[in-house]
């Protein structure tokens, strides 16, 4: 999915980077703003499409989604291996904002479920003034405080292992904006009923608050929060991955000690 540039809302300073407005607020929005213009993205493989949405006071756009696609078997990839029982969905969109919330991160763009012309989706709000990691990367840009920036990427890779995120790789995904700050989009391929982690290497250091929120997580919540976007398989799959990172964590602490594993 991607980032839309937000337009000045009536008698309010124009927007140059991050989003016009979150929580509850940009939710009531995507669900109930009027369309005014649909015009095709043009990257990704998922056709995702690009809306102008107004509520007669604002107008902004968001980045429209409605993908729903599974595949039995061995899915490969080339130069990134392969899944099994390969899933895209719009649903896990807004599964993964919703996790976002109950774990604290604001890394996820106001998504909401909306249907639009009788076909169901994901309408997500668009970041503005962003640029991706891989432009970071090729650019050679360097965050101003090198130390927070690396605490931030061990809590994006924590995400993308707990909610088996296939296109992790893919760091067009990971949106800066000025002052570097995250944002995380497409989360289409993720959310894999696997009991297992990605890539258990990946996780080095751990945030102490996010270890809490993890560990916090139960069932129940997760059914209320997620039920409608994930089936039942998926959240027991996302429950074992959690307790996996917790260990790991633990492992890690007890191996190297708390000063070099855990940071607030």
């Amino acid at each position: 999915m991607v980032v839309l540039l937000a337009t000045r809302a009536e008698g309010q300073s124009p927007t140059t980077h991050g989003l016009p407005f979150k929580g509850e607020e940009a939710e009531v929005f995507l669900k109930t703003a009027r369309v005014t213009e649909k015009k095709p993205i043009g990257v990704g493989v998922t056709h995702a499409e690009r809306l102008t949405l107004t509520d007669g006071e604002r107008s902004c756009r968001a980045a429209w989604k409605t993908i729903d696609e599974r595949r039995r078997g061995v899915t490969s990839f080339p130069g990134s291996g392969f899944v099994v029982d390969f899933t895209d969905s719009y649903k896990h969109e807004i599964a993964a904002y919703e996790l976002d919330k109950l774990l604290g991160l604001d890394f996820v763009p106001p998504t909401v479920e909306r249907t639009l012309d009788g076909k169901p989706g994901a309408l997500q709000l668009w970041v503005e003034g962003v640029m991706t990691e891989w432009e970071r990367s090729k650019q050679k840009v360097e965050p101003p405080d090198l130390e927070a920036w690396n605490d931030t990427m061990y809590k994006v890779r924590l995400i993308h292992q707990l909610t088996y995120n296939s296109d992790y790789r893919n760091i067009r995904n990971v949106l800066i904006d000025p002052e570097f700050r995250i944002y995380l989009i497409d989360f289409s391929r993720a959310f894999y009923p696997q009991p297992f982690l990605l890539e258990q290497k990946e996780l080095k250091r751990f945030s102490r608050s996010l270890l809490d929120s993890l560990k916090r997580l139960d069932r129940a919540q997760l059914d209320e929060k997620l039920g409608r976007s994930l089936g039942r398989p998926q959240i027991d799959g996302l429950l074992k991955r959690r307790d996996l990172i917790v260990s790991l964590a633990a492992r890690r602490v007890a191996e190297q000690g708390e000063a070099t594993v855990l940071y607030p």
